[in-house]
């Protein structure tokens, strides 16, 4: 190896330096292809955990979602919701809306008969002229034979 002069350090080629360098290049490339990988590896983990938090906020939202709806019609249990006229004061002739709603149930009937067909319903209206003040009674029965009443009188002047 050639020296300079005044110096005991060897001189070193560039060809020299090349090679050392394309020596350790496969160990850096190595190096920074597992650096790459685990980025990727972390990067995808995270966008997974990001979209199964996702997925269970939305999951939830939904059962809280059906679970008001099923409230709205009466839940599970057996009901009668409501059983009203609008308005409740008529003169003779006039309309008036019999309105009922009921929860659970497999059949209904309204008394005295109103000439209509009615059928369990969360909300039902149905237009009627009562020729005088009648009280009206609404029974629903649910499958397994319960009964529940509601009565209502509509006054006809």
């Amino acid at each position: 190896m050639l020296t300079q002069p005044g110096s005991d350090e060897p001189k070193i080629s560039p060809e020299d330096r090349v090679r050392k360098i394309v020596r350790y290049m496969p160990i850096l490339i190595a190096i920074a292809a597992i650096y790459a990988g685990f980025v990727l590896v972390v990067r995808w983990n995270q966008t997974r955990d990001a979209e199964a938090k996702e997925k269970a906020a939305v999951a939830a939202e939904k059962r809280a979602a059906d679970a008001r709806a099923l409230d709205a019609v009466g839940g599970t249990e057996f009901a009668i919701l409501s059983f009203y006229a609008t308005p409740g004061l008529v003169h003779r002739g006039d309309q008036t809306e019999l309105c009922y709603g009921v929860a659970n149930a497999q059949s209904v009937k309204i008394e005295p008969d109103i000439g209509r067909a009615v059928w369990p319903s969360v909300n039902r209206c149905i237009d009627i002229a009562p020729k005088k003040t009648t009280t009206y009674t609404l029974s629903a029965q649910d499958a397994h034979g319960n009964t529940k009443t509601a009565s209502l009188t509509l006054e006809v002047h």
